[in-house]
């Protein structure tokens, strides 16, 4: 297992968190596939356990549905009385938010998370309710069904044929300290609705006949169990982050595929839905933006975002990442998601290229640790080669390397000033002053004339016997030779560090016009708002 000691910035974050739940109350949810599984029993359980443990416990709301069993469980346990609500002739009780404030215990019961409270209510939610509890420093137990969750609203209409009105958001499910999935298989639950155990005996056999037929309780179950399971996951991984663990723990399959502007990005996608398929797994599709990624021409970006399209249809997550390097970012987005194999594309360059440039699948498997790497081989399905990928070929002007061979004449000239009060050594850090100046100002091709021309200028004006080219001693040589590698070593970074802050200014103005957009979006009226915004 390899543990570091954690980022400073995730450090902080957490501390910040911990204190802001350290105020709150805790909520926990009881969490089924459907009404009937037993929710409500468990919780009125969970609370007697912790009545006889002395904690103070209070039922605020719960609905028992003239279950034998369930009323029983609130024996002993102290009620909170109704707040009546007059609504067009008729009384509609409702959980008296205020009384439980007032009383304020340890720990207080209600009932069905998703409920629409009746008109006169301070909230139009029972979760809103709910969320006021918690900031006042009451923990919560509830309870909710899987097809109220707001984000699987239109899986549960297709599974079920039914539009649930009453829904509560993800941001609630998520923010529960503690889900207790309480599960029941369909045939024991369709013979608690026979029994009358859930519903009275009328009401019963209209449900079994709509919503609770079996193959949408089977769905209903799996959607839950994943949702848990979901759960479990982002709590293993916030884990895994808070404690600097970069080890990938195998608890389950989980496949990334990095894609491209390369025309075989495609078949990467396919070989990565087939492998994922086969092991059953979760497949994710990555495109990393680096600052070389950011001078593509608009053909290749439109590649990349039809690659990502593509990874949709075929039930992938898709991300864009940013890093220095490609495969500095996959490493890490890998690590952080425990995947546990990554799939890339048959590097096209040659060998040569490869040793001096380098190679992100050779940066991949040597960085990999316990990750799998898997390598597929280029060419289309015919077998032919791919068309080279395009590159936007960023022209550096005259004035360019003009500014480069201005700014060592300049260094000269105050080097040579100063040469009989200063030393060599001095002189040589001139220079390298002069270099950084040009990388900043200009790009790699005049940085690196202006580490050449520092080195010639530097033997030639300073180093005896001095106008001319001609070294004395041979130790000068290594000064050359360490000056030209420091030069072109210092403006590398230059530059690069300059890309990766115009890369930066770039995802910057992206975010800010999504930002943008999104209010526009929110304040739009009809589909002809909708669709001038965007338009333009």
């Amino acid at each position: 297992m390899s543990e570091h000691r954690p980022d400073p910035e995730a450090l902080l974050a957490r501390v910040k968190e911990e204190e802001a739940r350290a105020r709150r109350g805790k909520l926990k949810l009881f969490f089924g596939a459907a009404a009937g599984v037993g929710k409500t029993y468990a919780m009125l359980e969970a609370a007697r356990e912790l009545r006889a443990d002395g904690v103070d416990v209070v039922v605020g709301y719960v609905e028992t549905h003239r279950r034998a069993e369930t009323e029983a469980l609130l024996e002993g346990l102290e009620v909170l009385p109704r707040r009546a609500l007059d609504y067009r002739g008729t009384t509609l009780e409702e959980f008296d938010l205020d009384a439980a404030l007032r009383r304020h215990p340890t720990v207080i019961l209600v009932d069905e998370l998703a409920h629409t409270n009746a008109p006169g209510s301070r909230h139009a939610k029972r979760w809103q309710d709910v969320v006021e509890l918690l900031d006042a420093g009451i923990d919560v137990f509830t309870t909710v069904n899987v097809q109220h969750i707001e984000s699987l609203n239109d899986v549960v209409a297709k599974i079920t044929g039914v539009v649930m009105r009453e829904t509560v958001p993800d941001s609630v499910f998520e923010r529960a300290d503690e889900v207790e999935l309480i599960d029941l298989p369909p045939d024991d639950l369709l013979q608690r609705f026979r029994e009358g155990k859930v519903y009275v005996p009328g009401q019963a056999q209209e449900a079994l006949e709509n919503f609770f037929r079996k193959g949408n309780l089977i769905a209903l179950r799996e959607l839950s169990l994943r949702r848990t399971a979901d759960r479990v996951d982002a709590q293993m991984r916030v884990y895994r982050r808070e404690h600097a663990i970069e080890t990938v723990w195998p608890t389950a399959e989980r496949v990334l595929v990095c894609i491209g502007p390369s025309p075989w990005s495609t078949r990467l996608v396919r070989a990565a839905k087939r492998m994922a398929d086969q092991l059953g797994a979760e497949w994710i599709a990555a495109y990393v933006e680096t600052p070389a990624q950011l001078r593509l021409p608009a053909e290749a970006r439109d590649g990349v975002i039809q690659t990502l399209r593509l990874a949709e249809q075929l039930g992938a997550q898709t991300i864009t990442l940013s890093g220095p390097t490609m495969s500095e970012a996959i490493l890490a987005y890998a690590r952080d998601r425990n995947v546990s194999k990554v799939v890339v594309g048959k590097p096209s360059r040659s060998r040569w290229r490869r040793i001096l440039l380098g190679s992100i699948v050779d940066a991949l498997v040597q960085g990999s640790g316990d990750i799998d790497v898997y390598v597929i081989s280029g060419g289309r399905e015919d077998g032919s080669s791919p068309a080279p990928v395009p590159r936007r070929v960023v022209a550096t002007d005259g004035r360019a390397y003009g500014t480069a061979m201005g700014t060592v004449a300049a260094v000269t000239v105050v080097a040579w000033a100063m040469a009989p009060v200063s030393e060599l050594s001095n002189v040589v850090m001139l220079y390298l002053l002069g270099i950084v100046a040009v990388a900043m100002r200009t790009g790699r091709g005049p940085s690196l004339l202006a580490a050449v021309l520092s080195v010639a200028a530097f033997d030639f004006f300073f180093v005896p016997p001095q106008l001319t080219f001609a070294v004395s001693d041979v130790r000068y040589l290594l000064t050359f030779l360490v000056m030209l590698i420091v030069g072109v070593v210092i403006s590398g970074l230059t530059v690069r560090t300059r890309a990766q802050a115009e890369a930066a200014h770039h995802r910057e103005q992206r975010t800010a016009t999504l930002y943008a957009m999104s209010r526009e979006l929110a304040g739009a009226r009809g589909v002809d708002a909708l669709l001038q915004i965007a338009v333009r």
